[in-house]
């Protein structure tokens, strides 16, 4: 059954099975169809986002395994709910006490039948799979003796490995060296690591899912949940890692009877598509993030705030602060620093089949390196799709283009040696053959492309550039932020037409802000003259840098609701922003409803680790990361906080708009909405550990009312949100025409919303703006007592959002 929406809830052993149980009413009476459980077998004892799998054929004992599993999809079938799991094919924990299948492999190295379940070059290893888990270097933790031999298996503190046979009454350096497996510094994953890893996190290594046997072994126990009605829908976490993903979709479609609704988590770069031979349903809708963020963004202010951010904020090394050179200097860090091991896979791969190839026997090395890194930089999006051998579509051409080989080879002093690049490419499309080596250079290109991107644009470069930070999600586009109406229809319209079915979300558990923090910043797009002010009016906080102190106090402002009455269209008397319950005008009451400021803390400390300008996660400056906090403290989430209330206020009903405007169009637009936890109301939160607390319930908002309405015609009137349904969009007439942001689904239910509502205000509002509705009655499901208009004739916006800044109407049907 494909749902008609997801609600998604992090489960984790402070919320377990029986907890989500306990909800399912409340979620079945809020409107959606599905649960969306975060994975749910074995995992690392204590996980709180359960990523790291260790045993595929079990469920989650912390959790309360298969029979509390099983008891929350009945207790979810009683209400009418049914079940979305999302599951984990590309990587496992590296977690030998709990994984038994590398503990296998470490124990009896390459011929162990588990060593085909991973990517792991035993020949760059000698023979070895190394173990980067050591906190200093093997010579001292042997001459301090913290590695020891106990009860037949070697200990490092907390850790356990199993022993080959017969080496346990060995002297300890030679036992070491007998092994299968070299333990070794952490700090040497980076260039010898000899087993591909989950993008540059040498805790989870990956799973050769494109094997048969691999994939069944992996996959057994989710296709019993499937094939007992227990589960009815799969996400599936980063198919990028994989080695062909349209292999494993298919042969996961084959497995599931193709009619299970399954989505991937597969981020698409601009206009790329996504690839149409997928037996999906669509992506996990990071794409619909960014074009509904991007509608509530004003282009002309974003490009103001770019401005001002060069003059006074951009770090001094970013050569004027634009965003295409702040990638390509990411992926130069991420390629040589953090994949130097990856890189060298290819560069080694590549030597071999060009050793093998008397043709191709001539390209040195170093040139055959300089290429692989140069063209992996160079890759627009996140891989190429073609596997060694296989057809070449347009799309893989266009990831390693022409132009990027024009570009390499310029750089190469000796023309003749430029010819190495022409080879890698090749390589990387699987048009030089089909061997061992062929096979491995063409799918490890791809997957290491992927970690490439991911690391350098979501986890560099978002930190790194910073003009307008609600526009920093995964699948956004920090230099071009802003979408037109016409482009958020044209978008709309293909997917209403090529993946009616697709998932669409605002807030998930990888969001580095929810929506409606990124709708208390984006409106700053809309007035960057006032921003400007406000800088100014708390520059008597020191900050460590100006680029960090300019990240800093956008996300107070995203983090700190207004709080006092709006005068204007409350719809109820008091701001989006204060909590429900608080007395009108009471902003001491509406303070006490803050989020704590204290989260801001550890997100903005993540956001100068990932950076890597002044520190890192692994050469962390305790100096400058004090100084952050201290500033943090005293400024963005202390006193200062004030400041920026008075500033918020003075943007409440803009921000309410935007907000509820963006929950209204992710909820009526083609697609499934999946909703975070929590979001069906206020929600402010900002990245993980911040946005993975267990969930909770709380009072209603008016955001509440909007999506429970929402929710309800979804359900109510299925045929015409799903595959058969329509969009039509809806154009205003009038001065503030671009203001109001409307469409058609199927003939039967219309969405209104304010689009930049502080630019309209300024412009003196909605004056003589209509809309023309289809024919027929309308009624406005928002509204209490109901009111109607009638289709076919003007209706005046002003009319339309009479009682609030958005509209949901729906045919009266006889």
């Amino acid at each position: 059954m494909t749902p008609t929406a997801t609600y998604r809830l992090q489960l984790q052993p402070d919320f377990p099975f029986s907890a989500a149980a306990k909800a399912v009413p409340y979620l079945a009476a809020l409107g959606v169809s599905h649960l969306h459980l975060s994975p749910v077998l074995e995992a690392v004892p204590g996980s709180a986002h359960g990523y790291d799998v260790v045993d595929h054929s079990a469920v989650r004992a912390e959790l309360g395994g298969e029979d509390g599993l099983r008891r929350l999809a009945a207790r979810a079938h009683e209400y009418g709910l049914g079940i979305v799991l999302d599951i984990v094919p590309n990587h496992m924990a590296t977690a030998p006490r709990h994984n038994k299948a590398l503990w296998e492999v470490l124990r009896e190295g390459r011929d162990s039948p588990y060593a085909r379940w991973f990517d792991i070059d035993w020949d760059a290893g000698d023979g070895k799979l190394l173990m980067p888990v050591l906190p200093g270097p093997v010579g001292g933790e042997l001459a301090a003796g913290e590695l020891r031999v106990e009860e037949g298996l070697l200990c490092h503190g907390e850790q356990r490995f199993p022993l080959a046979e017969g080496t346990a009454h060995l002297p300890l350096p030679e036992l070491l060296d007998r092994q299968h497996y070299r333990l070794a510094w952490w700090r040497l994953a980076r260039t010898e690591l000899n087993y591909r890893r989950f993008f540059t996190i040498s805790d989870l290594i990956g799973v050769r899912v494109e094997d048969p046997e691999v994939f069944d072994a992996t996959h057994a126990k989710i296709l019993e949940l499937v094939r007992d009605g227990v589960v009815d829908g799969l996400r599936i976490d980063h198919p990028d890692g994989l080695a062909d993903p349209e292999a494993y979709l298919r042969r996961l479609d084959e497995a599931t009877g193709g009619d299970c609704w399954t989505v991937v988590e597969k981020i698409l770069t601009g206009e790329e598509p996504l690839p149409a031979g997928w037996p999906v349903a669509g992506t996990t809708g990071y794409d619909a993030l960014h074009r509904i963020d991007g509608v509530f963004t004003d282009p002309v202010g974003a490009r103001a705030l770019e401005d001002l951010y060069r003059t006074v904020a951009a770090p001094a090394g970013d050569r004027g602060g634009y965003w295409e050179g702040t990638v390509r200097r990411a992926a130069y860090k991420v390629v040589i620093h953090e994949l130097a091991a990856e890189t060298a896979f290819l560069g080694r791969a590549a030597e071999r089949i060009c050793a093998a190839d008397p043709a191709l026997r001539d390209h040195a090395p170093w040139a055959l390196r300089t290429a692989i890194r140069e063209l992996l930089v160079r890759v627009p999006v996140y891989r190429p799709y073609t596997t060694a051998g296989g057809p070449s579509p347009d799309a893989a051409e266009a990831a390693v283009s022409d132009e990027a080989v024009r570009q390499v080879k310029a750089a190469f002093v000796v023309p003749g040696e430029s010819a190495a690049v022409d080879v890698v490419r090749e390589l990387a499309l699987g048009r030089l053959g089909t061997g061992p080596d062929h096979v491995a250079f063409c799918a490890r290109f791809a997957q290491t492309s992927s970690a490439l991107r991911a690391k350098s644009v979501e986890d560099t470069a978002f930190y790194r550039y910073v003009p307008l930070i609600s526009a920093n999600e995964v699948g956004g586009d920090p230099g071009d932020p802003a979408v037109s109406p016409e482009r958020f229809h044209a978008y709309c319209a293909r997917l209403a037409r090529d993946w009616p079915t697709t998932g669409t979300v605002l807030t998930t558990h990888d969001t580095k802000r929810s929506a409606d923090v990124r709708a208390g910043i984006a409106v700053l797009s809309e007035c960057p003259e006032r921003w400007g002010d406000l800088l100014e009016r708390v520059t008597g906080v020191a900050a460590p840098d100006p680029q960090m102190a300019w990240q800093a106090w956008q996300t107070s402002v995203g983090f700190t609701p207004a709080g006092e009455i709006l005068e204007e269209n409350d719809g109820g008397g008091r701001a989006f922003g204060a909590a429900p319950g608080t007395p009108a005008g009471d902003v001491e009451a509406a303070e006490a409803s803050w989020p704590d400021g204290a989260r801001m803390v550890p997100a903005l400390l993540k956001s100068v680790r990932e950076a890597g300008l002044h520190t890192n996660w692994t050469e962390g400056d305790p100096l400058y990361e004090r100084a952050v906090t201290e500033f943090v403290e005293a400024g963005p989430a202390g006193p200062a906080r004030r400041t920026v209330a008075a500033f918020t206020r003075t943007l409440g009903p803009y921000v309410r708009a935007s907000a509820l405007g963006a929950a209204l169009v992710h909820l009526t637009m083609p697609g499934v909405p999946d909703l975070y936890q929590g979001t069906e109301r206020e929600y402010v939160a900002l990245v993980d550990p911040d946005n993975r607390a267990p969930f909770r319930t709380g009072p209603p908002d008016e955001k509440t009312v909007v999506t429970t309405a929402a929710l309800g015609l979804r359900r109510e009137r299925p045929e015409v949100f799903g595959a058969s349904g329509t969009y039509l969009p809806l154009t205003a007439n009038g001065r503030a025409t671009d203001h109001c942001l409307a469409f058609c689904r199927s003939g039967e239910v219309v969405t209104a919303v304010t689009r930049l509502p502080l630019r309209l205000a300024e412009a003196g509002g909605w004056g003589d703006t209509e809309l023309v509705l289809p024919p027929g009655r309308w009624s406005d499901a928002l509204a209490s007592p109901a009111r109607e208009f009638e289709g076919g004739v003007p209706v005046l916006v002003s009319d339309l959002f009479a009682d609030r800044p958005v509209a949901l109407l729906r045919t009266v049907r006889p």
